[in-house]
């Protein structure tokens, strides 16, 4: 048995909670935790503001959110975040801890780190001047699988 959504947000800052919150609610209607669910929503929000703050940088563009809930014996949530901004020259240095193509704004450089440890799965795909989609997933026991 399958579900899903699509979301479309215009990268807006203001719209990386709405984006975090419509995920979790999604989410939500599955056996996780408040421990994943708290996972599932922050990697949401650092893919979403990836995609603001670098992908789209000065201009406005589109977010696109989808959502899917595989359910069996253990329930998968896939998410994926896509923009057509700038794009990535180079994935494997951008998910480097510490790394920032932003540092005079304080950035980080932890959002895929972030990402890594809180999910259970991240693919990080791009091309420069065409976009960036981060997928990620992550596994949730039921109840029964979880005392074992």
């Amino acid at each position: 048995m399958q579900n899903y959504m699509k979301l479309e947000i215009p990268s807006k800052s203001v719209n990386e909670a709405f984006a975090r919150a419509a995920v979790g609610a999604f989410a939500a209607q599955t056996d996780l935790n408040i421990d994943e669910l708290a996972d599932i929503k922050t990697s949401v929000s650092e893919a979403v503001t990836n995609s603001i703050i670098h992908g789209y940088r000065d201009a406005d563009g589109t977010i696109y959110i989808e959502c899917v809930i595989k359910s069996g014996k253990t329930c998968i949530i896939e998410v994926t975040i896509r923009d057509e901004g700038a794009g990535i020259a180079n994935v494997e240095r951008a998910m480097e801890p510490l790394f920032t193509t932003a540092p005079d704004e304080e950035r980080s450089g932890m959002g895929f780190t972030v990402m890594q440890s809180f999910m259970d799965t991240l693919d990080v795909t791009s091309e420069k001047g065409r976009g960036t989609i981060v997928k990620m997933s992550k596994y949730i026991r039921s109840g029964d699988e979880a005392a074992l």
